[in-house]
């Protein structure tokens, strides 16, 4: 002791020692106006979701078997750990304490004498209740880390929205029904237009007509535009039995309709096989 007292700094005002310093400065005393927290010192402890946590833990850190608990040890380690949170927090500690007075009831049932009836026997074992939840607890927390590694969305990846305009979408060669239906349909108003109220019968062939199609098609030694196929000022009844032809030739092979693109004039052709006829 008088060793360490020699070895001591020589006594010192206790008014004269700063108590901290500020940016280099000394300051001779605490502001009377500081509040400091009560728990602004407090120890962190390791981080569980409850008391069966802790047991696992516990468990697994001492590598024992979950179905044979050394029920002496684990009891000592656990209030250990109650005791310390539980001088920082009291009420987080609550559910722990409710654990420590169960482990502390199956440590004193196991070291009553059994009846042999019931040696050897797991429904008479103290510690089957708390292996059971154990064994669910643990099968609930690895099912629940291998959902949490899943990908999900707005953290490992996040949703993209793309507007697409209908002009710019790739489109087959193939004519659409609704480009085709929305061409005849101009026609047949283009029709109306021109036509004069006449009461007559006649009788229009759509075999005639067909080849009056393909007349013009061979004539014309390529593509035609639709519309050009007709001519409006004949009347709705000679167009109806055009159109009829057209699509007749078309069912058999005998012409093509294309497109090149959305919303784009609609060509009509003879196929391969009758355009050198």
């Amino acid at each position: 002791m008088s060793d360490a007292i020699s070895e001591l700094p020589p006594a010192t005002d206790a008014a004269s020692v700063p108590v901290a310093r500020i940016y280099g400065q000394p300051m001779a005393q605490l502001p009377l106006d500081l509040y400091i927290p009560p728990d602004a010192l407090a120890v962190m402890l390791d981080a569980f979701e409850g008391p069966l946590d802790l047991l696992l833990y516990l468990i697994r850190k001492a590598n024992v078997n979950v179905l044979d608990i050394p029920m002496a040890p684990l009891t000592v380690q656990y209030l250990e750990y109650v005791e310390a949170m539980r001088v920082h927090n009291l009420e987080l500690a609550a559910d722990y304490l409710v654990m420590a007075a169960m482990l502390i009831e199956i440590k004193s049932r196991m070291l009553l004498p059994r009846p042999p009836a019931e040696s050897g026997d797991e429904a008479g074992d103290p510690r089957a209740e708390l292996v059971r939840r154990l064994i669910e607890y643990e099968q609930m927390k690895l099912a629940g880390q291998e959902l949490n590694a899943l990908p999900q969305a707005e953290r490992d990846f996040h949703w993209v929205e793309t507007w697409v305009e209908k002009s710019l979408a790739v489109r087959l060669p193939e004519v659409n029904a609704d480009d085709l239906r929305a061409a005849w349909g101009t026609i047949l108003r283009q029709a109306r237009l021109s036509s004069h109220h006449r009461v007559q019968r006649e009788e229009l062939s759509v075999r005639e007509h067909m080849g009056i199609i393909l007349r013009h098609l061979r004539e014309a030694g390529g593509f035609v535009e639709f519309v050009d196929l007709f001519d409006t000022t004949l009347g709705p009844r000679m167009l109806v039995v055009h159109f009829l032809a057209m699509l007749e030739l078309a069912r058999e092979h005998l012409l093509e309709l294309t497109q090149a693109e959305t919303f784009a004039p609609i060509y009509v052709r003879m196929t391969d096989g009758r355009s050198g006829a």
